[in-house]
């Protein structure tokens, strides 16, 4: 499509006028989300001197069992796990999945293949030492049937006797699935309560915190997981991530984060504890900015005649969107622009590359303050096809305009 700089500015204002009764919108579900936040604060009694640093064990720390409290709290759990020292939703993610599973256990995934980087915990994908199948644990997946939805048949059929978790991943990672919402995750708690009491319902949370105002454990999920450089984080927290779920597990989880008999009780605050604090009071309007920049993408590259997912109108449960751009030298461009709107790095060029734990090579923007970053603006995507490019986060709703603007740009070989 041929398009003058002119139109591209003119085609940017028509859809942000478009898009105000949506944006109305996820302006109601920031303000239950930020009540609910500032009141956990008010009811935990927070301070100053909460946060503050610690030092050595951390024994006694009373920064970080108030931060996990708030976590609990505001996620709907009976415990949480809070620290610097996970370094991504996936250690999140392994951290649990390693704390609850034994040897002849048996995994499933409901929402089909996993994150790419779980592949390799897992044992589906590398040769990687210590997988899950390494260790004699079994996995089998169920795909979602063709109109996104959990098939509860298929997944009645996978579920074995000696199956101890089923794994659900709220948002569409590198796919062209749609989300999952809180809803759907409900339901799906409830049909494995029915059927099989003591199997563990784990959910991947990631870019779905505050997108909508019930979590995962509000509607029966076992064990939550997810990263405090996304939504959590609220664009300050510089690293770390979050496990919430019930007492036990979470237990099981700080066991092997730790040690058997020391779990959560050791992890001293790092200096930057005001930052996680701040960090989580925040999220919920950074959150809102990142998915008003979201729709906007959407109008905007609906306009330009590429295919999005979701639309611009669409319910949504996470802060991801994906842009269908149809070849490779479009995908780099976009990240290329994105990367040239960024505060940080403007001047670095984008390559694919072969990123540590992707089947597929990778191109990443991400210009972020806070390295790897995604609730900051982020593109990424794995170089396959049908080429579709990932644009998560905006610390503003206007950064995003502009990030996005620049993506278009050098799309459309205006940059």
């Amino acid at each position: 499509m041929y398009i003058e700089l002119e139109q591209l500015e003119e085609l940017a204002l028509e859809a942000e006028n478009e898009l105000l009764p949506v944006y109305r919108e996820l302006d109601k579900t920031s303000w239950i989300n930020h009540s609910k936040v500032l009141a956990a604060f008010q009811e935990e009694k927070v301070s100053d001197f909460h946060l503050k640093s610690s030092s050595g064990y951390g024994y006694n720390d009373m920064g970080r069992e108030i931060l996990e409290k708030l976590y609990a709290r505001i996620f709907g759990a009976e415990a949480a796990l809070v620290r610097s020292q996970i370094v991504s939703g996936t250690h999140a993610m392994a951290i649990c999945l390693f704390g609850i599973l034994r040897p002849g256990d048996e995994l499933v995934s409901a929402t089909g293949t996993p994150y790419d980087t779980l592949e390799e915990i897992i044992g589906i994908r590398g040769s990687g030492g210590g997988s899950l199948k390494e260790f004699g644990i079994a996995y089998r997946q169920v795909e979602l049937l063709p109109d996104g939805k959990l098939d509860y048949e298929k997944l009645k059929e996978a579920v074995s006797s000696q199956t101890k978790c089923i794994m659900l991943q709220r948002s569409r990672g590198y796919s062209e699935r749609p989300a999952l919402t809180v809803a759907q995750i409900g339901e799906l708690c409830s049909f494995v309560k029915q059927n099989w009491p003591s199997i563990i319902v784990f959910v991947d949370n990631c870019y779905g915190e505050f997108v909508e105002t019930l979590e995962p454990c509000d509607v029966g999920a076992d064990l939550v997981a997810g990263s405090l450089i996304k939504n959590p984080g609220g664009g300050l927290a510089p690293t770390g991530g979050y496990i919430v779920g019930r007492s036990e597990l979470v237990e099981l989880a700080a066991n092997r984060w730790t040690a058997p008999g020391i779990g959560a009780e050791v992890g001293p605050s790092p200096d930057f504890q005001r930052l996680l604090y701040q960090g989580l009071f925040i999220s919920p309007h950074i959150v809102n900015e990142s998915l008003k920049g979201a729709v906007f993408t959407a109008k905007l590259f609906e306009r330009l005649r590429f295919r999005v997912f979701p639309a611009a109108e669409d319910y949504r449960t996470d802060i991801i969107q994906a842009v269908e751009l149809g070849s490779p030298e479009k995908v780099i461009a976009f990240c290329r622009g994105i990367q040239k709107a960024s505060p940080v790095d403007a001047h670095v060029i984008p390559e694919p590359w072969d990123m540590p734990g992707y089947g597929d090579q990778v191109i990443m923007a991400a210009g972020t303050f806070v390295q790897g970053a995604s609730l900051e603006l982020t593109a990424d995507a794995p170089i396959r096809r049908p080429f579709i490019v990932y644009l998560q986060g905006g610390l503003s709703r206007q950064y995003v305009k502009l990030g996005v603007l620049s993506a278009a740009k050098f799309v459309l070989g205006l940059g």
